[in-house]
């Protein structure tokens, strides 16, 4: 149309580098749309401390077992509190 001021679709510049970045970032929030949050996939356990797992990591050690027989990974550098000594 002769005078119209309108933007067609096919005016647009279309290069392959923008397609490509289009094309990634849609991937990109199809995956992390799929993916769980950090720590919501293990149970806590040890009062929040601990983690229930089928295996601990090198940096836990294993405190008991949790409720669906997996084990309770606490860190070393947590440590259980201790009750004070009551003197008589």
């Amino acid at each position: 149309m002769p005078g119209s001021s309108g933007v067609l679709p096919s005016d647009l510049p279309r290069s392959p580098a923008a397609m490509t970045q289009l094309l990634l970032l849609i991937v990109a929030l199809l995956a992390l749309g799929h993916m769980p949050p950090g720590r919501s996939e293990f149970k806590r356990c040890w009062k929040g401390q601990g983690a229930c797992r089928t295996y601990c990591t090198r940096q836990e050690t294993y405190m008991h077992m949790c409720p669906d027989a997996s084990l309770c990974c606490l860190a070393y550098g947590t440590r259980p509190l201790a009750s004070k000594p009551v003197y008589v």
